[in-house]
């Protein structure tokens, strides 16, 4: 197997989940800084390795499975952490809706692939919108101190609200276009019993 440049993009951007962490946690006046940093660089690396692959057709079945695993990792810790450092209520509940629905559609488009109807539920222009809203958001929680008077972390705090109102509509959108395939009754064998 041959590692294309986005595959070896995604992989960096894995690369960078336990460094964010570290700097994270460091007790540095200048580690929300370096988080952020961090998170924004895995960001671009997200958008370069696609357009890449698009501009220079560097496809792989390899790093076509990397790249929304790598997302969804990244993402997750900078929730975790967020969350980890600001526990409240409303805080744990974004997190949840958002790790939550990334968790249902990746198992429904498994599903549907398994079925070959995995163009049913390709990404949506909703889910392009939400990602750059749950990024930004992501990189105003991890930076956290506020800027010339203005309060980065609420504005996070906002903005990660609104990303996870995204995500359920993204989500409602993905099990919309599978609800047919959903009900739809499959087959049975002779020797399976009824219910």
């Amino acid at each position: 197997m041959t590692l294309t440049v986005p595959t070896w993009l995604t992989l960096a951007r894995i690369a960078l989940i336990p460094v964010l962490v570290a700097v994270y946690y460091l007790d540095y006046r200048w580690s929300n800084l370096a988080a952020t940093v961090v998170f924004v660089a895995a960001s671009v690396t997200d958008w370069l390795d696609g357009w890449i692959a698009r501009r220079y057709r560097l496809f792989s079945r390899f790093g076509a499975f990397l790249d929304p695993v790598a997302d969804k990792l990244m993402v997750s810790t900078a929730l975790v952490i967020t969350v980890q450092h600001h526990h409240t209520v409303w805080m744990a509940l974004w997190a949840s809706v958002i790790i939550g629905r990334e968790i249902a559609v990746s198992a429904l488009r498994e599903w549907m692939a398994e079925l070959g109807q995995r163009a049913k539920v390709a990404v949506a222009l909703v889910g392009k919108v939400k990602t750059i809203v749950q990024m930004v958001a992501l990189g105003f929680l991890l930076y956290r101190a506020p800027v010339l008077g203005i309060p980065v972390f609420l504005i996070g705090e906002w903005l990660l609200a609104a990303a996870a109102m995204l995500t359920l509509w993204s989500g409602f959108e993905y099990l919309r276009a599978a609800w047919p395939t959903l009900l739809a009754d499959e087959p049975r064998t002779g020797d399976e019993k009824n219910p």
